[in-house]
Parts: structure tokens; sequence; C-alpha cells
């Protein structure tokens, strides 16, 4: 099978973010080496193109779960110490009630 330029710039995009396996990185290298055209017009949009190096990456299962733990976890605590506050302000204003009587 002949490896038409079409192929070349289907996976030029893939091969210029860095994504390709590398027998496809090989390829394309190979074709570039005998179109000097596309290679010149890979290297300008390589050159012009700077992907961001922090590109997030998604969530594992498990991190979600211990993200969804420590959510929880807060809530509850959340919960807890306002519970406490609001059982201190009605004891302290009961308590300044039955003082003032």
């Amino acid at each position: 099978m002949e490896v038409t330029r079409k192929v070349i710039l289907d996976l030029l995009p893939l091969y210029m973010a860095d994504e390709v396996s590398d027998d496809t990185r090989s390829l394309v290298e190979a074709y570039l080496e005998n179109d000097a055209e596309l290679a010149t017009l890979a290297r300008r949009h390589k050159a012009a193109i700077q992907l961001p190096k922090d590109i997030p990456v998604p969530l594992t299962e498990e991190d979600k779960m211990k993200a969804f733990r420590q959510s929880k976890w807060l809530i509850f605590l959340t919960i807890v110490i306002l519970a406490a506050l609001m059982a201190a302000i009605l004891g302290l204003t009961l308590l300044a009630f039955l003082t003032s009587v």
C-alpha cells in the first residue's frame, strides 16, 4: 500500500502534537524527507504552534473517589462545626435570658 500525501496530511496534526506511535512518526518523517514542500510547511507550523506544557490529565476513577471522599468529609465537618456554633449561640441566648429575669 502506497502512503499518499492525503494520508500524511491527515497524520500531520497528530505528528506535530507528538501524539503518534514510533511507527507512524517514522512513516511521516520518511515521507517528509521526500516532500520538501510539505516538510517546510510542517516545520513552519510546528514553530508557530506552541502547545501548553500543563495540559490537564483526566482523573482516574480512583482519583475521583478520593476527591469525593474528601468533599464528603469536609461537608460533614462543616455541618458539625455549624451545629456546635448554633448550639453555643442558643445556649448563650438562653443563659442571658434566664439570668436577666
